[in-house]
């Protein structure tokens, strides 16, 4: 069963955090910032998993911790729900359009973090949201989860529909990653035979 429940508990946030990649995009996710959980909701529905995630965080401060944190735990959540990743196809790419926006995600689910940035929000915040804080989500997600993550920007003029594009592009991507390889469930997909 490729689920897992994560909880990260610190001086400045407590969440819990709970996938099943295989599941269908179902999603329950509380973390008192509004734009993050429906990123997140998006996160989870074009990636086929079920999420569930609670947060409760220094919101009296900022939003940073509480951002930053779930991505910690949502990666930590994904890498031991993979497994030793055998059968999967380990990697994923997308084009995601989105109105005025065009970014295009890459990954690979090598164990070897790497988070490779170029989206230009415009706008310093998305109604209360700092938008700085998606690529804070990111690097964490990249960085617990063991994943190599480009995120590219290569249109767009509204902070809204590209940190929204950047969130769906990377599910759609993490999607074909994590999906088993029929032709090779048995295997762990690299020629080290260990990821």
């Amino acid at each position: 069963m490729r689920r897992a429940t994560i909880t990260r508990k610190t001086a400045e946030t407590d969440i819990t955090v709970t996938v099943d990649l295989d599941g269908t995009g179902e999603y329950d996710n509380q973390t008192g910032v509004g734009f993050f959980d429906h990123m997140l909701d998006q996160l989870a529905r074009h990636a086929l998993i079920d999420m569930t995630v609670r947060a409760t965080g220094d919101l009296h401060i900022d939003d940073h911790h509480t951002v930053e944190d779930t991505g910690i735990a949502l990666g930590q959540a994904l890498a031991e729900a993979l497994g030793d990743k055998r059968g999967i196809r380990r990697y994923g790419a997308c084009h995601l359009p989105m109105d005025d926006a065009q970014v295009r995600a890459a990954l690979d689910l090598s164990g070897r973090p790497y988070l490779v940035w170029t989206l230009d929000l415009p706008t310093a915040k998305i109604g209360t949201f700092d938008t700085e804080l998606v690529r804070e989500f990111f690097q964490a997600f990249s960085t617990h989860g063991g994943i190599t993550l480009h995120v590219d920007q290569l249109h767009g003029v509204n902070s809204h529909h590209i940190a929204e594009a950047a969130f769906k592009a990377v599910a759609r991507a993490l999607r074909e990653a994590v999906e088993p390889d029929p032709r090779r469930s048995d295997a762990v997909p690299s020629t080290k035979g260990a990821l």
